[in-house]
């Protein structure tokens, strides 16, 4: 939700890479352990002439502090040019030395870079790889030193690299019945959305309402004999939302050890139910939490004291930590880290301190990059799928688009660049070459009279981007029941190369915060960023807020919202 800027000019842009089919496959069977290193090589895309691919090291060998990868090709493949890597090439043979800033390579630790080549004829995978003269791929006999299998590790099931492929995605029949009430709301009710299990009382049901194990018994009945998706959204840590009052929630900043025992166990019990063992459970893990400890702590003009107590207790990273370790246990498990929005962390001060972070949390409490799937973005906010009448690289009336008041030094322009180059970075400090990411789209589509259908006028780059952009808002820091919103591109899979799905995890419909200070039993404060009249603050470059008025406290129905996000969704509403 919050974000800050800094305008830093040199900053190299990263490139955006796209995922393909796996050409290369390393072995991860028993006796991977004797493997001194293993190199994942694939092809990501490929059209006549050319090819772009990614490869991915991991070193299960003493660490090193630098590395060089060696490989030849059969072909007449030649390297252009690379990213993550020194990539040199003389005749058939290809080197990759590592850059200044990746040379660490951990026992067990993985590393991750790219490049563009041309080819003709065939473009085969090179046959055998060698780091720092080493072979990798083969298995070197293994011996007394290789470690025993860790009694209590649970069977690696059967994970598919994308949940979401082939597979129906679980309809909430309480959200279904209250959109279908709606005038209107019929034709969205059938849609997909994410179940929020946001205090420890959601779990058994809160009011006569479901519970866990009810959503998943009627998860198993929509599945009937073909695959099934249910969304869960694990949304209960200790000091939530340490940026914003409206959904602050249930449990204290030192708290650690009840969103352990009380929430997270038993969560945990339920989903490990072999009754559920054909579902595919995808969990998002703790939205709008890690994020804050890079861009809402002090010295930042951005930080709130709350923050800053959550980054010294280090409860955040614990408890997401803890998440990711016991659901990851789980075989038919797929956790998913949220990962703001690109008008949160794509300013380069942001983006590699947050998936810096990120990693820290998915190896916290025992947890490690294995138990992360992938990540989400744009949950609970409203930041525009795919700018399509401007780029960060245009340039209007003597001045880059990053200078327009609007993009104000961002690195990214929308969530699906944002998406895709957070994914490569993401990849290449470590994290599983094939994780993929989830965009959320539930909320904006920015259609209606209002969507521009080409760009703004080139007089000057701010009158070029504001005429041209599909998100209205008054600023990205904005995210509260926000004035114009539509729904945004129906859930589906695949939809881009590194993007499992766009989902609806935000159910649309369920207010963001209350627009007045509203008494409640569920912990939830009021966050002036919800009230119309509010005149803005740092994170939202002093903007108004752009909310809707009367809003009730998050979660709950707010049918003016639903209305006007069924009024101007893009695509339209038939």
């Amino acid at each position: 939700m919050s974000r800050t800027r800094t305008a830093l000019l040199a900053a190299m842009a990263l490139v955006a890479g796209a995922t393909g089919t796996a050409i290369a496959a390393v072995p991860g069977e028993a006796g991977a352990a004797a493997v001194p290193c293993t190199v994942d090589y694939k092809v990501q895309n490929q059209w006549n002439t050319g090819f772009t691919a990614s490869v991915t090291i991991t070193n299960n060998s003493a660490a090193k502090s630098s590395w060089s990868l060696k490989w030849s090709y059969a072909g007449n493949q030649k390297v252009t040019s690379g990213w993550n890597a020194k990539v040199t090439q003389s005749g058939a043979n290809v080197t990759a030395a590592n850059e200044s800033y990746n040379g660490t390579l951990a026992t067990g630790g993985s590393t991750s870079f790219g490049f563009q080549g041309t080819y003709s004829g065939s473009n085969a995978v090179p046959a055998t790889f060698t780091l720092d003269g080493v072979t990798c791929n083969v298995d070197s006999g293994g011996g007394p030193t290789d470690p025993p299998p860790d009694p209590t590790d649970p069977p690696p099931g059967n994970r598919v690299n994308n949940p979401y492929s082939g597979a129906k995605v679980y309809v909430n029949p309480e959200w279904s019945a209250k959109a279908a009430a709606e005038p209107g709301g019929s034709r969205i009710a059938n849609q997909p959305t994410g179940v929020w299990l946001d205090r420890t009382a959601a779990i058994n049901g809160v009011n006569g309402g479901m519970g866990l194990r009810d959503h998943l018994d009627e998860a198993l009945r929509q599945k009937g004999s073909g695959e099934l998706v249910i969304q869960l959204v694990i949304y209960n840590l200790p000091g939530r939302d340490c940026a914003a009052l409206a959904s602050n929630g249930e449990l204290g900043p030192t708290e650690i050890d009840k969103y352990k025992t009380q929430y997270i166990d038993p969560i945990k019990a339920i989903l490990a139910d072999p009754k559920y063992a054909s579902l595919r459970i995808v969990t998002t893990v703790e939205i709008d939490s890690l994020p804050n400890l890079v861009t809402n702590v002090s010295p930042r003009a951005t930080a709130t004291p709350n923050c800053d107590v959550m980054k010294a207790n280090g409860n955040y990273v614990k408890g997401v930590g803890y998440a990711l370790n016991k659901l990851g246990d789980v075989p038919n498990v797929y956790n998913y880290v949220d990962a703001g929005h690109h008008g949160w962390l794509g300013w380069d001060d942001n983006f590699g301190a947050s998936a810096d972070m990120f990693k820290q949390a998915a190896t916290a409490e025992g947890a490690t990059v294995a138990d992360v799937h992938g990540f989400i973005a744009n949950t609970a906010n409203y930041s525009a799928l795919k700018e399509d009448h401007f780029s960060i690289g245009d340039n209007v009336a003597g001045k880059s688009v990053r200078e327009s008041k609007w993009v104000s030094w961002n690195r990214y322009v929308d969530e699906l660049s944002y998406a895709q180059a957070l994914r490569n970075q993401l990849v290449s400090i470590g994290f599983d070459s094939g994780i993929g990411m989830l965009i959320d789209t539930s909320r904006n589509g920015w259609g209606g009279a209002n969507r521009p259908t080409g760009p703004g006028a080139t007089t000057s780059v701010d009158t070029y981007v504001d005429g041209g952009r599909y998100d209205r808002r008054f600023n990205t820091g904005n995210w509260c029941n926000q004035k114009g919103a539509g729904l945004g591109e129906r859930p589906k899979a695949s939809p881009e190369p590194g993007i499992d799905a766009y989902v609806w995890m935000k159910p649309p419909g369920e207010s963001d915060g209350a627009s007045k200070a509203i008494q409640n039993d569920e912990g939830k404060g009021f966050d002036r960023m919800c009230d119309p009249t509010y005149t803005g603050n740092p994170r939202n470059d002093n903007n108004m807020s752009g909310a809707l008025a009367d809003a009730p406290i998050s979660g709950h129905w707010f049918s003016a919202q639903f209305q006007e996000l069924m009024k101007n969704a893009y695509p339209p509403l038939s």
